[in-house]
């Protein structure tokens, strides 16, 4: 029994729906599930750079936000309420809140004034040292789960906390 030409064609269009399907699943997989890093620094404060890796990154996706020492009272247990709920937003958004440890050895930060959930993240180590070892991104104690997978965007954070 032969189709007609109009069931061939819908059975045609199936198919190709299908493949569709089949080929963009894969590519929604590879789609990046981390988003930037977002420095709270000197030019932008934290309300910025939270509300600005807020606004550029999926519900859901993780990304990062660096607040250095001048803006780091949006850090602490003693911020105002508006700091407060916008860290708090961040955290529920899958941002992760980090600061550097070299502004905690200085003295900039206080670490014990620091809210749960800030993560503290050490530079790169000078030249010449083994802390990292050779072929590694981390140091051998820290927290992969906490920082960039990205290359770029952990060589910038360790290149703005060195």
């Amino acid at each position: 029994m032969n189709s007609s030409p109009s069931h061939v064609s819908r059975r045609l269009k199936r198919l190709g729906a299908a493949v569709s399907i089949a080929c963009a699943v894969p590519l929604a997989a590879a789609a990046p599930t981390e988003g930037g890093l977002y420095i709270a620094g000197y030019e932008f404060n934290f309300d910025q750079a939270a509300s600005r890796g807020l606004a550029q990154n999926p519900k859901g996706q993780r990304f990062f936000v660096l607040t250095l020492a001048p803006n780091a009272g949006a850090l602490t247990t003693t911020a105002p309420a508006s700091s407060i709920a916008l860290r708090e937003r961040v955290l529920r958004s899958n941002g992760v809140l980090l600061v550097c440890q070299r502004d905690i050895d200085k003295g900039s930060i206080d670490a014990s004034k620091l809210a749960p959930g800030v993560v503290a993240v050490r530079g790169f180590p000078p030249p010449g040292s083994t802390v990292i070892p050779h072929g590694e991104r981390y140091f051998p104690d820290e927290n992969r789960d906490v920082l960039p997978k990205s290359n770029e965007a952990l060589r910038r954070l360790r290149a703005t906390c060195s």
